[in-house]
């Protein structure tokens, strides 16, 4: 199936406070707001994880699949500031990665990964640039040998 196109998804009100299920058609689903005193992602909040989780998923797919490196972890934390006035948008995006090694990869690699994700591959983080300047860095963990 084509990524491209038209995609459909759900938010229906829990009936208590303002809690919203959202849903795709694959029976994903995500909670916004808190229900029942568990707390949910914020849709602005979701808009951050939307950009960790794609850009995550770019950079796994180059350094794993693509370049066969010996990536044994990655994890994404963004943090975005929003402007006072309404509508609330991002003015300020940080994306920071960690990638830890169980072998030898250069810092080029990486460097190289993160790149292609943010200027040519991540839908979310392209959305975002379109409003806010976005920044990333990186932090790469490998054995004392590598």
């Amino acid at each position: 199936m084509s990524k491209a196109g038209w995609r459909e998804i759900s938010a229906a009100w829990t009936g208590k406070g303002l809690a919203f299920i959202g849903s795709n058609a694959q029976g994903g689903t995500v909670q916004m707001g808190e229900l029942e005193g568990v707390p949910g992602i914020p849709p602005m909040e979701l808009l951050l994880v939307s950009v960790a989780g794609c850009t995550g998923m770019d950079v796994v797919h180059i350094l794993r699949n693509k370049k066969r490196l010996p990536v044994r972890d990655v994890r994404v934390k963004v943090r975005g500031r929003r402007r006072e006035e309404y509508p609330q948008i991002y003015v300020e995006v940080h994306v920071h990665y960690e990638v830890w090694a169980d072998g030898p990869i250069s810092p080029k690699a990486v460097e190289q990964a993160i790149q292609l994700s943010q200027e040519k591959y991540c839908s979310a983080s392209a959305i975002l640039k379109a409003v806010a300047e976005v920044k990333y860095d990186y932090t790469l963990h490998q054995p004392e040998s590598a």
